[in-house]
């Protein structure tokens, strides 16, 4: 069961203490095997000389960074100063655990060894994971995340061969300028800051690692830094006791196994004036032990901190901070000149053989708890790997998201709905970078990055669009970079906000809000704490509304923001991104698709493809391999556009008919004679749709309607046909220097209607229905069917690479060329339609010529997986589209569905056979694929030009590779 802290213990607790009636607790150093413990630990001791047991109470500082003449100091001090630990400082995992090891094996007794890893080993480390700080915590509801984030960084931890985090910070940020704590604390509000502090101590207990609080009494209302001077904590005992000390009570009831005493200055708790309360008996002994009865370990903070050292001999504050009651000293200046001092102090009857004896076994009883009787040495091997894993990644992602907060929402501004009306600008602010942020932005929706370098310039250009969204990036280095706006920033902030409906994306500690004018003029701000690419990712999903907002202010920004404020938002059904794990796919065996689409690309079965994998309506796989064509110059790219072939039938020409059938214009039973007139004295007059669009109509296959275009003669293009240059009577583009003579549309449609049918009713694949529909379409609504889809269903759904036509959108090289056609258009088919009758239709087809990249394809198969909803609105009803995707003549030997392909009903077909016969899709001659299984509530998507440069090329079909990678991704279900 998991634990969920409620406020009422709290209160409970601090009535307990105030009373002085609280309970005593059990010792948290106490290890199950109590009577074990005692023994090893009063054999290592009695074992002792008197400089051994002094050596125990220190924990020197050394980073895996330094250098020889360093290192070997401190294996010095291990040797001959018996120290009781080590806390390391910056450097590499790899190094730190060799020197584990080496220390570990000098050692005369097990090594503590501790570290500040407060959101990660990368707080010290490089190439090591780092979780969100703890002001990023703070904002999330769901406590049990938090659990599992100290579980992580313990897992992270243990790894290394480290015994001790010097974490959670529990310090209560009530102080906006406080240069040290900040973004370190879980926030300004107590009893946020007991519950997560509890729960990320859980989650470091879960997984065998001392939990240390601090910084005691409390460092949180301060505006000035420890490192560097002495604060003082100027505040009553009331005060104190019922604000900076709640935290602690919990924690101390539920096993914290140690506190850091920090370096301040607190009048109401210390005998003495000035006294740091590291080194104060009334605030260590007489509050934490007694009062609180706090039984674990005591920490100094770094005793190397110019707000201990400026007032201190060498020697004078290690003594002082022991005969005050703290166990472990931790970096001491001079260790040498400390080890003397208190071995003197010892024989000179100052310190008393039990008090020496007290925190020595309480040290030992610690090294015992983590394991270091048995076992003290680190395993080097496949390190990088198990600091950071798969499992991290998805937790990270969940922690992110979860914090995201949504302090102002005029109107309902956030999420985007509307994008089809709504002309978007990014504005980016800051010293950081937010491309990342951009980049996921127009994943959803066409969007511009404007900038100037005058504000004038930049009002004038913004005045085009309808919503601007503000990005303000800072730093990610560390929770102490400078997070605040220029004053030229504020300015320009505020000037825009007053002309145009704005959203101000902070990455970046809220209480840069604090010097923000015109808060009143935002539409809307989400604040994201930091400017980590995840947040990016993740506020660009929110925006849009693939995910919810759910987070709180754990600060108060002024009055406006209130700590506690947050919105929270529904999901628009538009697909998020994230991990394979996150929705029980296997990364790891997902691998395999890369080894076989790289292989397919070494064998010359396409030069390039984009492959995508969606699940429970999120992208976790979405990767592009290889170039546009086998010269290597353009790698292809997620805006790379592909000709989709015959996916145009079912992303395309199939909705807009199935829009129809819901609306009663057409139905199963509608004929082709009813649909169009000029079928009705036809031998298709009596043709249902439901049969055509099946398959199952005794239609040819296909007819070659550009054969008759070509001289018999010369074998090229025939100038009956077309022109060089465009005009009045050639106006169809086919390709470059290639325009058509108008009337060819209308012979199309008459040798449609003029051929045969086939003798016998069979199952036969053909092109013809949808040749047939587009013109039906077109006339019926007096609309090509580009303009038709753009309006009906791209635009509306942020589709913004999907159509026909494509050079007019996008520039040439961000389009894939097909083929090197030979035999007719004599040319590079580069950003024209490569199937011919298409062409023919000057690239507008209802069989073919629809381009798109992976992402828009997979948005429109998620409308037919989500029952026809996506970004708030419904294209489609749930009916509709269940009663296209039924197999009405499975006994006849007919797999297809209404327009959409379905599994094969024997061995061979278009997919694995492996997945369910609710699932659904259609593939493309070109080399593409779509499919969706609602069952699995999966979407795949594949595209490549195998084609390119000659379609005669069958290697990706007869190889099998989509149908292989499909396999691949059954097989990668966990759950």
């Amino acid at each position: 069961m998991k634990f969920i802290f409620a406020p009422k213990i709290f209160l409970l607790t601090c009535f307990l203490f105030v009373s002085s009636q609280l309970l005593s607790q059990n010792n948290p150093l106490l290890t199950e095997d109590a009577e074990a413990q005692k023994q090893w630990v009063d054999s290592v001791y009695n074992a002792m000389s008197l400089k051994e047991k002094i050596g125990q109470l220190f924990m020197v500082s050394i980073a895996s960074e330094s250098g020889a003449d360093y290192i070997n100091k401190a294996k010095k001090q291990i040797a001959e100063e018996y120290i009781g630990g080590v806390i390391f400082s910056k450097g590499g995992p790899g190094k730190q655990a060799k020197l584990t090891n080496e220390f570990q094996e000098l050692s005369s007794t097990p090594l503590l060894i501790g570290m500040d890893a407060e959101w990660g080993l990368a707080m010290r480390l490089d190439s090591t994971f780092a979780l969100p700080w703890n002001m990023t915590l703070g904002a999330i509801q769901d406590n049990n995340l938090i659990e599992e984030a100290g579980a992580a960084i313990s897992r992270h931890t243990k790894r290394l061969g480290v015994h001790i985090n010097f974490a959670p910070v529990v310090d209560i940020n009530t102080n906006l300028n406080n240069p040290i704590i900040g973004n370190r604390s879980f926030g300004e509000n107590k009893i946020n800051v007991a519950e997560k502090s509890l729960v990320f101590m859980r989650g470091m207990h879960r997984e065998g690692m001392l939990s240390s609080a601090k910084h005691f009494p409390g460092h949180g209302d301060t505006d000035a830094d420890s490192h560097k001077t002495l604060p003082t904590i100027p505040f009553s005992k009331e005060r104190l006791d019922s604000l900076e000390l709640y935290p602690y009570y919990p924690l101390i009831t539920h096993g914290l196994t140690s506190v850091m005493v920090a370096h301040l200055n607190v009048p109401a708790l210390q005998e003495t004036p000035n006294t740091p309360s590291s080194l104060s008996k009334s605030v260590i002994t007489d509050l934490l032990k007694e009062k609180m009865n706090f039984e674990g370990l005591v920490f100094t903070d770094a005793l190397n901190m110019k707000g201990l050292t400026d007032n201190t001999e060498p020697g004078d504050a290690e003594l002082r901070a022991f005969l005050a009651g703290n166990d472990m000293l931790l970096m001491p200046e001079n260790i040498e000149v400390a080890s003397e001092v208190l071995v003197n102090a010892f024989k000179n009857n100052i310190i008393s053989p039990g008090r020496l004896a007290h925190s020595v076994k309480k040290i030992l009883q610690a090294k015992y708890k983590t394991g270091l009787h048995q076992q003290k040495l680190v395993q080097e091997n496949f390190l990088s790997e198990e600091l950071n894993t798969v499992r991290d990644q998805v937790l990270l992602e969940e922690l992110f998201e979860n914090a995201l907060t949504l302090i102002k929402n005029n109107k309902g501004v956030l999420p985007v709905k509307d994008l089809e009306e709504t002309k978007i600008a990014y504005v980016n602010f800051g010293d950081a970078d937010g491309s990342v942020f951009l980049k996921e932005l127009k994943k959803y929706a066409h969007i511009d990055w404007v900038s100037a370098v005058r504000l004038n310039d930049l009002q004038e250009k913004l005045a085009y669009y309808d919503l601007v969204i503000l990005g303000y990036h800072k730093s990610n280095n560390n929770p102490w970079a400078s997070y605040k706006f220029s004053s030229g920033e504020l300015h320009w902030i505020s000037q825009i906000s007053k002309e145009n409906k704005t959203v101000l994306s902070l990455f970046s500690s809220p209480y840069a809000l604090s010097e923000l004018r015109g808060l009143n003029e935002l539409d809307g701000i989400l604040v994201n704490y930091q400017n980590h690419p995840i947040a990016q990712e993740k506020a660009a999903q929110l925006i849009f509304g693939a995910i919810e907002a759910r987070g709180k202010l754990p600060v108060s920004i002024g009055n406006n923001f209130p700590e506690g404020t947050g919105y929270q938002t529904n999901s628009l059904d538009r697909l998020a991104y994230g991990l394979p794990e996150s929705v029980g796919l296997n990364s790891y065996k997902l691998g395999r698709i890369d080894r076989i689409i790289t292989e397919a690309i070494d064998k010359k079965m396409t030069p390039g493809a984009q492959i995508l994998i969606a699940r429970k309506g999120k992208i976790v796989y979405n990767k592009n391999f290889g170039h546009h064509t086998y010269d290597k110059q353009i790698p292809v790219s997620d805006t790379s556009v592909y000709d989709l072939a015959s996916l145009t039938k079912i992303l395309a020409t199939l909705p807009l008919i199935m829009e129809q059938e819901e609306e009663g214009i057409v139905n199963f039973d509608s004929t082709l004679g009813e649909m169009m007139p000029v079928f009705q004295n036809s031998n298709k007059a009596n043709i249902r749709l439901q049969d055509m669009l099946m398959h199952y109509a005794r239609l040819k296959s296909w007819i070659p309607f550009h054969i008759n275009t070509i001289d018999r003669k010369t074998r090229l293009p025939s100038e009956n046909y077309f022109h060089k240059t465009p005009s009045a009577t050639f106006n169809t583009k086919v390709a470059n220097e290639m325009y058509l003579r108008n009337d060819m549309q209308d012979t199309i449609v008459n040798i449609i209607k003029d051929s045969d049918l086939e003798r016998n009713l069979n199952y036969k694949y053909s092109d013809l229905p949808f040749y047939i529909l587009k013109y039906y379409l077109e006339a019926y609504y007096n609309q090509t069917l580009h303009n038709l889809t753009q309006k009906k269903i791209y635009k509306p759904l942020g589709a913004t690479h999907t159509g026909y036509l494509p050079t007019s959108r996008f520039p040439l090289e961000q389009i894939v060329p097909t083929e090197i056609d030979k035999l007719w258009r004599r040319q590079l088919i580069h950003g024209v339609v490569h199937d011919q009758g298409a062409a023919l239709q000057g690239g507008i087809g209802g069989h073919a010529g629809l381009f798109s990249t992976a992402n828009d394809v997979a948005k429109i198969m998620h409308v037919y997986l989500n029952n026809g909803v996506y970004g708030g609105k419904r294209y489609l009803n749930e009916e509709t589209i269940s009663k296209f995707n039924t197999c009405y003549y499975c006994e006849k030997n007919v797999r297809r569905g209404v327009g959409f392909d379905k599994p094969q009903l024997g061995s061979s077909g278009p997919t694995c056979n492996c997945l369910s016969m609710q699932s659904f899709g259609h593939s493309g001659f070109t080399g593409t694929f779509a499919w969706a299984d609602p069952e699995e509530e999966i979407v795949y998507v594949f595209l490549s030009n195998r084609t390119f440069p000659d379609s005669t090329n069958r290697k990706l079909i007869r190889e099998d590779v989509r149908s292989r990678i499909q396999e691949v991704i059954y097989e990668s279900i966990d759950f």
